[in-house]
């Protein structure tokens, strides 16, 4: 990329103010593919015009990215869907990075539900709506897996992108937070429903490799996951993790459920049947409600006590102290040898059983 706020190139637009029933232009500066976002950049005044247009580009792109992943998406690709020359593209989207941000603003273009009536405006209301926002958001980056392959811009300017976070702001409007806080919430949930949109990866495969883990897991390096493959969850839980089965307990829109149709602790309620995705969001939730139920003296300190002052000057210090780096240089050589050792053991005691179970059967 080149340089810029997205590396872009800046296209200069003139935008109206209106102020106390006068009008003076503002020059607004936008990079050049969220100008084409909002049909504000210049159109090409040669080439042809009513075969192609920015629309059927990015169409094509996404088709292309739907089926055969990101990598597959070039100008020249798409041009050739097209039936046009890759220069012709370039009259109207001018790089590739432009053509990226285009199709991950047109893959959010997904239908609305209308504002919510009765209870849906209620004060807990707020929970069925973003759990819903969350749910649907997650979809359409399921439906695309090559999203997530984008990388975040930063940038909220492009429309649908705004109009995703308008509805989410929305979900929010009987809770009475400040504007501030209902806009870290749609972010915090939105970033949530992307980490969810390339599917959430499975811990052990299933019963397939449900053995492995078990053997892979040991006490002496995992110490506290161990304990929790060996009751169980490597085969009734870990495995099933991001299995999706949200009928197992999980993904209840009461704002009082939790995963595991308990509001307690038991078997029911970790990551085991239950989807692993909806448990996550049940919990993101539960937090925003304990959130809306403080008052603004605990959650200020709430925030004091919660300081990460010390934990970030460690987190800035340990890693490039260099005794800690060569110590857990060693450490990871250590780890190999050993790794290495318990190889060989399980080789020489699978031999050992086979001259053992030869000898048996000579003896017979």
């Amino acid at each position: 990329m080149s340089d810029g706020l997205l590396g872009l190139d800046w296209q200069n637009w003139r935008a109206w103010q209106e102020d106390d029933g006068m009008t003076e232009p503002v020059e607004v500066s936008l990079p050049h593919a969220v100008a084409l976002s909002w049909g504000i950049a210049e159109r090409p005044e040669r080439g042809p015009k009513r075969e192609l247009s920015i629309e059927r580009i990015v169409e094509s792109a996404i088709d292309i990215a739907d089926v055969e992943g990101l990598s597959a998406v070039s100008m020249s690709r798409v041009a050739t869907s097209l039936g046009f020359t890759t220069m012709s593209l370039y009259r109207y989207v001018t790089s590739k990075d432009d053509l990226l941000l285009l199709m991950q603003d047109q893959a959010l273009d997904m239908p609305i539900p209308p504002e919510a009536t009765g209870a849906g405006q209620s004060d807990a209301g707020w929970r069925l709506q973003l759990r819903e926002w969350v749910l649907l958001t997650r979809q359409t980056y399921l439906s695309h897996p090559w999203y997530a392959e984008i990388p975040v811009s930063g940038l909220l300017l492009t429309p649908m992108n705004l109009r995703l976070v308008d509805w989410g702001v929305r979900c929010l409007a009987p809770t009475g937070l400040s504007g501030s806080d209902k806009l870290a919430i749609v972010l915090l949930a939105g970033g949530y429903a992307r980490s969810g949109g390339g599917g959430v990866p499975e811990f052990s495969g299933g019963s397939e490799f449900a053995v492995a883990v078990r053997e892979l897991v040991t006490e002496e390096r995992f110490p506290y996951l161990r304990p929790v493959i060996l009751e169980g969850a490597g085969a009734a839980g870990v495995s099933g993790y991001g299995s999706g089965d949200a009928g197992a307990g999980g993904g209840s829109s009461d704002a009082g459920a939790s995963v595991g149709g308990a509001s307690g602790g038991g078997a029911g309620v970790g990551v085991g049947a239950a989807d692993s995705f909806e448990f996550g969001l049940e919990r993101l939730l539960d937090g925003i409600e304990h959130y809306l139920g403080q008052t603004a003296s605990q959650r200020e300190h709430a925030l004091l006590a919660a300081s990460t002052a010390d934990v970030d000057a460690r987190l800035e210090f340990y890693p490039k102290d260099p005794a800690v780096r060569e110590a857990a240089a060693k450490r990871r050589e250590a780890e190999g040898r050993l790794r290495e050792a318990q190889k060989r053991e399980r080789e020489m005691i699978a031999k050992a059983r086979e001259r053992a179970a030869k000898l048996a059967a000579r003896s017979k």
